[in-house]
Parts: C-alpha cells; structure tokens; sequence
C-alpha cells in the first residue's frame, strides 16, 4: 500500500490550497481516509476523516468551516481542500488510510495503518 501525499505550499494568510492523497496497491473504496498534521514541535493532530463511503466525514473544530474533504474512488484518491487558511494551520500534513476503520475512530490516528510522506504548508502572515 502506497500513498503519496501532494499539493503543499506556500499560501499567504487567506489563501487557499488544495491536498490530494493518491492511493495504490489496495481497494481504495473500502478504505476510511484520513488527514492529520504535524507543526514544528507539537504532536501529530487530526484535521479531517472520511468513511469508505464518504457518508460519513469529521472535522477538528480547528478547521471546520473552513476545509473541506472529499474522495473519488474512481481516482484512488482523497482531498483536502483548504480555505482562509491562517498561519496556525501551517504544518506537514499526512494522509492515512484503514481498511473497516469504524465511523467512531476515523479521527483517532492509531486506528490508521497506512501512512502517506507528508506534505508542507505553510502560511505566511
């Protein structure tokens, strides 16, 4: 199982940028996706879950209004769209995939098997 993790920048205070996790060697549709992030000495948070079906999504309180996440299965891939992004979302952001993963542990990073590298935003103020 492969997932690689694209779309990080540099964004000023406001902008926008879009994540994309790209997934292989698994049936991405029975998988619940996930997006965490990392900032410079703090520990790994959750931003946002999607079920295998995307019928059920979750959101750190953090970035709810403003991200929003998605997949296509047909694509093998899930999204994080991010809006008004502030300095304080600046991280590296990793994507995390499990199979059967229950709806109650999509925001608990534990309950993911699978991990993607990370990609880095950054916002500048």
């Amino acid at each position: 199982v492969q997932l690689q993790a694209s779309g990080g920048g540099l964004v000023q205070a406001g902008g926008s940028l879009r994540l994309s996790c790209a997934a292989s060697g698994l049936t991405f549709s029975r998988y619940g996706m996930g997006w965490f992030r990392q900032a410079p000495g703090k520990e790994r948070e959750f931003v946002a879950a999607i079920s295998w079906s995307g019928g059920s999504i979750y959101y750190a309180d953090s970035v709810k209004g403003r991200f929003t996440i998605s997949r296509d299965n047909a694509k093998n891939t899930a999204y994080l769209q991010m809006t008004s992004l502030k300095p304080e979302d600046t991280a590296v952001y990793y994507c995390a995939a499990d199979v059967g993963i229950i709806s109650s542990r999509l925001s608990y990073g534990d309950a993911y098997d699978y991990w993607g590298q990370g990609t880095l935003v950054t916002v500048s103020s």
